[in-house]
């Protein structure tokens, strides 16, 4: 202590104020030495954990004691040594120190907090820059790539306690949750690019024809209680979550419908899917959420009708105003058949323009009966799917489509699983569930 004051003197007398940050670094500096001496102590109080002279294997083996051997172990204070028994099984082939797996710290020199810290930052940061901000903010040192090993790790072990939960929410275990009045399910898709080797026989829209991304499928699940003043709907405050992967449709709608039913999916009194136009969505809506209200979402709809504009009147600026304000009221009004009649009525002048207008045409036919919005805007529905734009920029784009990034399918997995936990708000309950695992 008094050589932390000496030293702020002389900082005072050297540049005339005192350097508060200098000084509140050092200090933190000092206080993560002390602690570290502190916490290798508690950690070797137990002797190094010696359990007798042999353990059970698992497999009718017995582990053998051989001796002590020390692991360095980088913690949230700093650098410790661990002292714990060794034991091997001759029959297996295999060591164990059951010091290591009371302590969480099996196959890693990183301590449980460090790789919190290690896989909060991934999830967020590029891993070149992630260990730059732990230095800053916790002052201490990991690589780039020991980050995205143990972001990695860390997505797996998400991807395990969604199973679980999902598992829990599955079985006949009756589960107290609060019946809601709406739920929306909103599903989209969003490119990822990866490494060529992930793209192998998948076409693409580029100029060689080779896919350069995969799809990663996105689920948000909000609900929905009340209306405001002037009846629009109000997505209940902390009920968003969000699921995603890239993975097959019948992979990705057992997910979204787990998370669904552990939602309160079944004590829901009207559910909604919203979407755009891509037909796995339909297909899973129609599977694994059969009788839920469908949604186009509605910005995606205008979309379509202003395609068409822009191929009919791209040199006539008034006309393109008023045919799509038309086509604006009538959509918002539930009356897709007038919008449909507007776009046969076109004559098409080019080959391109006949494509457009039949495509768009069909997309409206075909999708007519989840575009009703004034039926459910009377019914109180959301007719737009914001909040999973924004999901698909926040969880995916932010961190997966940056400049350069090229992820595999494995990788990218595991970052999207660290990333809906975080934005789900589950952080906390994912470590509580490893902690007890």
């Amino acid at each position: 202590m008094d050589r932390i004051v000496n030293l702020s003197w002389r900082e005072r007398e050297k540049l005339g104020r005192l350097d508060l940050e200098s000084l509140e670094m050092y200090i933190r500096s000092s206080m993560h030495s002390v602690g570290s001496v502190i916490l290798e102590k508690l950690l070797n109080a137990d002797g190094g954990d010696y359990r007798g002279r042999t353990q059970p294997c698992e497999k009718g083996h017995v582990f053998e004691f051989q001796e002590y051997r020390d692991k360095e172990l980088l913690t949230v204070l700093g650098a410790v040594t661990v002292k714990r028994a060794y034991y091997y099984d001759p029959e297996c082939k295999k060591g164990w120190c059951p010091k290591d797996t009371a302590l969480d710290i099996v196959g890693t020199s990183f301590s449980p907090g460090v790789r919190r810290i290690m896989g909060r930052v991934g999830a967020y940061r590029p891993f070149a820059l992630g260990h730059e901000d732990i230095r800053e903010m916790a002052g201490i040192e990991v690589g780039p790539k020991e980050i995205e090993r143990i972001s990695y790790r860390l997505g797996q072990e998400v991807e395990g306690f969604y199973k679980r939960e999902v598992a829990g929410s599955l079985s006949d275990k009756v589960i107290p949750i609060q019946s809601v009045p709406k739920m929306y399910i909103c599903l989209d898709g969003t490119g990822v690019p990866v490494v060529k080797a992930e793209t192998v026989g998948r076409k693409g829209k580029g100029e060689d024809g080779q896919a350069k991304t995969r799809e990663a499928k996105l689920g948000c699940i909000f609900t929905q209680t009340i209306v405001d003043e002037k009846g629009f709907p109000v997505r209940d405050e902390g009920s968003t979550s969000y699921v995603g992967a890239i993975e097959t449709t019948e992979a990705f709608g057992g997910r979204i419908y787990g998370e669904a039913v552990g939602r309160g999916l079944e004590r829901a009194q009207k559910v909604c899917v919203i979407g755009d136009g891509a037909s796995w969505i339909w297909n899973l809506a129609e599977e694994q959420f059969y009788g839920a209200v469908q949604v186009i979402d509605l910005y995606h709809a205008r979309q379509h009708y202003w395609n068409i504009a822009r191929a009919a009147f791209s040199c006539d600026q008034e006309k393109l105003k008023h045919w799509t304000d038309k086509r604006c009221k009538e959509l918002d009004q539930g009356e897709v058949e007038k919008v449909i009649e507007a776009i046969q009525s076109l004559s098409p002048s080019t080959d391109e323009q006949e494509e457009v207008f039949e495509r768009e045409a069909g997309y409206f036919a075909k999708n007519k009966d989840r575009m009703r919005y004034d039926s459910f805007r009377r019914q109180g529905l959301f007719v737009g799917s914001g909040v999973l734009e924004a999901g698909c920029r926040t969880v995916i784009g932010q961190r997966l489509k940056q400049s350069g990034m090229h992820w595999t399918v494995r990788g990218a997995n595991n970052i999207i699983a660290l990333r809906c936990c975080l934005i789900s708000n589950r952080w906390e309950d994912f470590w509580e569930d490893r902690a007890c695992a």
